[in-house]
């Protein structure tokens, strides 16, 4: 959907003009009640559940949560799944022409915020006729896009369901976030974020960028569950084991990750990466209300779900448990589920039957009140 009226930053910039691209699934019913926006994480995009006629592997990524049956049933509610301005599948980006110039963005893409996705959102469900959502969803920075809508558009939101989330991002994660932006525009290809009009593309950073986030998904007992100590069959060829190289990859925990390396490079755009971790490292709610996360919450009036899990040392319980005495302080309705699950900031994606569970019943409830006043 394209939109020709101009969208204001919170940077103080504006977009012109901009085009949204979006996915829905299900029916939207006759008083429009049902609506539920799912919010995508850093490298997802609006195509969260099933699959693309003749094409395989092309699975959305929320697609085991999303669907006829599935815990947000699509023969119930009207499910919409919205790119974010600046990423690199569909919706105006980097990737783009600039209208004012003529020239591919770039570089000179305007920086953009949660709160500035939560705008655009809420001018696509304007133009979609929907004035009230149901809920609205999402996983990790996907959560904090949720969040945000619960305190910029009160009246608009029945219900949020915030999973694997936080309130801000803490000191270590945005380290983690810088040092692979660094990766990135260190790269001799990234040409200060021009690389399209040299014909480049910063591989090497974007490789080392994946690497990293690759880490904090996985706890370490599933690294060492799925990996350990093990060697590739191909360096088994002397009586210690080991090539003793400082080049060769030997362990079958180098190859994972120069896999996954490898493959996020040949279809991420390394501009996208950065706008996105930096809109991460910018949320932050209680930042106007001098920390005070429960104060910045009172906005919100809606009901809430949150979900945690129990090795997720990037957006750890302790976060969620944040938010949820915050929403408590003030006196909202708030139910949450920590569950105890092996597979760090990965099982937000994963088939867990309690978080499917949890999820399924919560929204059984919310399926009740369709129609109804909040």
């Amino acid at each position: 959907m394209h939109f020709a009226q101009a969208l204001p930053l919170q940077s103080g910039a504006s977009l012109r003009e901009y085009s949204l691209s979006y996915e829905t699934y299900g029916t939207l019913n006759a008083d429009r009640s049902n609506a539920v926006l799912v919010c995508h994480a850093l490298n997802a995009s609006h195509h969260v559940a099933g699959v693309y006629a003749g094409q395989a592997k092309s699975e959305g990524w929320w697609d085991n949560m999303i669907g006829p049956g599935k815990a947000l049933d699509t023969n119930t509610f009207f499910v919409i799944g919205v790119n974010n301005l600046g990423s690199c599948f569909g919706s105006t980006g980097p990737m783009h022409t600039n209208p004012d110039s003529g020239q591919i963005y770039g570089a000179d893409f305007p920086v953009v915020t949660v709160e500035d996705w939560v705008d655009a959102q809420a001018r696509l469900l304007d133009a979609l006729g929907i004035q009230t959502l149901a809920a609205v969803m999402g996983g990790s920075l996907g959560g904090m896009q949720a969040l945000s809508w619960t305190l910029q558009y009160p009246d608009r939101v029945r219900h949020a369901v915030v999973v694997a989330s936080a309130p801000n991002l803490t000191a270590e994660n945005i380290a983690f976030n810088e040092v692979a932006r660094r990766a990135i525009v260190t790269d001799p290809d990234f040409h200060g974020g021009h690389f399209y009009a040299q014909g480049t593309v910063p591989k090497r950073g974007l490789r080392i960028a994946r690497m990293i986030g690759h880490i904090t998904y996985l706890s370490d007992d599933v690294m060492n569950e799925k990996f350990g100590r093990q060697l590739r069959e191909t360096v088994l060829d002397s009586a210690s084991g080991y090539r003793y190289s400082t080049q060769e990859v030997e362990f079958q925990i180098e190859s994972y990750l120069r896999y996954q390396g490898d493959k996020f490079a040949e279809y991420f755009d390394a501009n996208t990466y950065l706008l996105i971790t930096r809109a991460l490292d910018y949320f932050d709610p209680a930042r106007r209300y001098g920390g005070d996360l429960s104060q910045a919450l009172a906005r919100a009036s809606c009901k809430f779900l949150l979900v945690s899990f129990t090795t997720d040392w990037r957006f750890s319980p302790k976060r969620s448990r944040e938010i949820v005495k915050a929403l408590l302080d003030n006196k909202r309705d708030v139910s949450y589920a920590e569950i105890d699950a092996p597979h760090g900031h990965d099982a937000f994606l994963l088939d867990d039957p309690r978080y499917m569970g949890v999820v399924s019943s919560y929204f059984d409830s919310v399926s009740k009140t369709l129609g109804a006043t909040a």
